[in-house]
């Protein structure tokens, strides 16, 4: 697995062959999660606020698929659904989940405790949040060993200094008796993952876990996050608004837009041959060192989810924007089998559209290096 560039970086992402995922020709994985047609709503003063509309997206075994979009495209009420943690004031309105042949739109709370950290963990955003700041680490730790698995004291110990050793805390037996506060964000975020990791689950939920951190402790982190996931066969959703941080770790990206997802395809399929302009303003927000042209700013504001459009809710910002796209939202369009995306622009009557300039360079300066890679390793 290549290293994961920084934060603010345009990423050069890896092959598919070279991840061996299902889009490169390997056997055809599992399907461990199915979300279709999913719809979430808030009820607030102001009226009801439809955050998720009619979402679908599959999960297969030992893949990483990440969700993108900017603040507010409905990323983590997604994944919030997907766990049963929405507020209260939030109401799952149509479509299901399914996992292991259950829908879990239908599943009572105390059903929950069986799935919610066992057998879907999350790691959250912010660590120093997410932990106890008077509780020492390795009661953290053992805390959740003892009440998913029902370990004892000894042996939770045992397990918890185990986890803290393969998320690659150093000195794991001196640590267990520190606080948070004696911890690095980085080591800190590391903690959260080997409490997620605690009752070995299934799959892994990663909400924006590098946010909070510095350029050079994120590439670490998601290349701990991709070295978990094959040793121990996980299958990962990774959340982020940014899609460098996913270039080199997401088999599959799905990108979402007010609610809705826009386009899916793989990594390769986004870097390479994004097809929808929200997509495309994305990667051109990107910096790489190459570039000297001033970086590309996204006109506007996202729609007010109380009254979404009627059409293509990203029409407003868009400036290839056809007249049908504020009327009518558009239906996806087939690109590959690994690839779609929702957008008027792939309508066979509609109007010839380049790619922005800025994509169509840095593409090709990437193939450039990538063709003289390949050559000097053939030399």
């Amino acid at each position: 697995m290549a290293r994961a560039n920084g934060r603010n970086s345009w990423a050069t992402p890896t092959r598919a062959a070279e991840r061996d995922d299902p889009a490169a020709g390997a056997a055809p994985r599992r399907k461990i999660l199915e979300v279709r047609d999913l719809a979430v709503s808030f009820k607030t003063y102001g009226g009801t606020v439809q955050a998720v509309r009619g979402i679908s997206f599959d999960l297969y075994e030992g893949e990483t698929l990440a969700i993108v979009g900017e603040s507010g495209s409905g990323k983590s009420v997604t994944i919030r659904a997907i766990l049963g943690i929405l507020t209260r004031n939030a109401r799952i309105v149509g479509g299901e989940i399914r996992y292991r042949g259950r829908d879990l739109t239908q599943l009572l709370e105390d059903e929950f405790h069986d799935i919610r950290g066992k057998l879907i963990s999350l790691v959250f955003q912010d660590p120093l949040s997410a932990l106890n700041p008077i509780m020492k680490i390795g009661r953290q730790i053992t805390e959740a060993l003892q009440l998913s698995l029902g370990m004892g004291r000894v042996e939770a110990r045992d397990r918890a200094i185990e986890l803290m050793r393969a998320v690659a805390i150093p000195e794991p037996e001196k640590r267990f008796d520190q606080y948070p506060f004696q911890f690095s964000g980085g080591m800190r975020q590391r903690i959260v993952i080997a409490i997620a990791l605690a009752s070995d689950p299934e799959i892994l939920i990663c909400d924006e876990p590098t946010t909070a951190l510095d350029v050079t402790v994120q590439a670490q982190i998601l290349e701990l996050i991709a070295e978990l996931k094959t040793r121990r066969n996980l299958s990962v959703i990774f959340i982020t608004h940014d899609l460098g941080v996913v270039a080199n770790v997401a088999d599959r990206i799905a990108v979402m837009y007010a609610g809705r997802v826009v386009e899916t395809g793989t990594a390769d399929d986004l870097f390479y041959d994004a097809r929808h302009p929200y997509t495309w303003a994305l990667l051109s927000s990107m910096p790489d060192l190459e570039t000297r042209e001033k970086l590309f700013s996204i006109p506007g504001a996202p729609p007010n989810m109380l009254y979404p459009p009627a059409g293509d809710a990203f029409a407003e910002r868009n400036a290839y924007a056809l007249r049908i796209d504020h009327d009518q939202h558009p239906p996806f369009f087939r690109i590959s089998d690994t690839h779609s995306a929702a957008t008027w622009l792939l309508h066979p009557k509609a109007p010839r559209v380049e790619r922005p300039k800025v994509l169509v360079e840095r593409i090709a300066r990437i193939m450039e290096r990538r063709a003289a890679d390949e050559l000097a390793r053939d030399e």
